[in-house]
């Protein structure tokens, strides 16, 4: 008679540190690090880990603690990071007070004179100009004009950043009723939103990041309806996607 054997593969089931769902086999999880504990985080998750200030295991290399993992021991790498950081904060101090420091000079100053005396009318003339613009009162007009600051912004790369995890979002460009001068731009996922807030009576520095989430429910319906679209860069332009 054949003596049968049962064969059982040699598989330890992992499970994400920041959704709580068991990872496929096969499916390789990314390794961060939170107050000093070690987390398995699944790709859909990275955005959210990186977003609560978990630092990337992959990229430690980068703040030269690369060779923590080779020596097997849990706080060489922490002392490493450590040290880094105390160096970055010396070195932008040395910065700051070189910055400060006046400039020596080989001359004798000269006493300081009384200031002449401006006429009114030059002091108008010579006054810094405010960065305020003329509102439009089309609601078509103040969408278009945000989507063209928030182009021109940094935002963008945050966008095509988590877009390269999640995938091409949602977005919706809407007006404030009760803030006239005020719109807003909410960039969507499944997983995870950004709330863009633009406004357009000083657009020097009237965009923000005003909120961010992880739930679509955390928004009103008519700030799910996407009127809006994204390029792989980020760059958003009016029309249904």
């Amino acid at each position: 008679m054949v003596e049968t054997r049962s064969i059982r593969a040699d598989y330890a089931a992992m499970s994400c540190d920041v959704c709580g769902r068991t990872l496929l086999r096969g499916e390789q999880p990314d390794a961060f690090l939170a107050g000093g504990v070690r987390r398995q985080v699944c790709e859909l998750c990275i955005p959210r880990a990186q977003h609560e200030g978990w630092i990337r295991e992959a990229g430690m290399d980068e703040l030269g603690v690369g060779g923590a993992r080779q020596e097997g021991r849990g706080r060489g790498w922490l002392d490493r990071l450590r040290a880094h950081r105390e160096r970055a904060r010396e070195q932008a101090a040395e910065v700051a007070a070189s910055d400060a420091a006046p400039e020596p000079s080989s001359r004798r100053r000269e006493p300081a004179s009384e200031p002449a005396a401006v006429p009114a009318g030059q002091r108008a003339e010579n006054r810094q100009p405010r960065h305020v613009r003329a509102v439009p009162t089309n609601a078509e007009l103040k969408m278009q004009r945000a989507i063209d600051l928030f182009n021109v912004s940094e935002f963008p790369r945050t966008v095509s950043g988590v877009a390269r995890s999640l995938g091409a979002p949602d977005v919706c460009v809407r007006p404030l009723a009760d803030r006239p001068s005020v719109v807003t731009i909410t960039v969507m996922w499944e997983l995870s939103w950004y709330r863009f807030e633009v406004d357009l009576s000083d657009e020097a520095g009237g965009l923000r990041r005003e909120a961010s989430g992880y739930e679509l429910d955390e928004l009103d319906e008519a700030e799910r309806r996407s009127n809006a679209q994204a390029d792989a860069q980020g760059v958003l332009a009016l029309g249904p996607a």
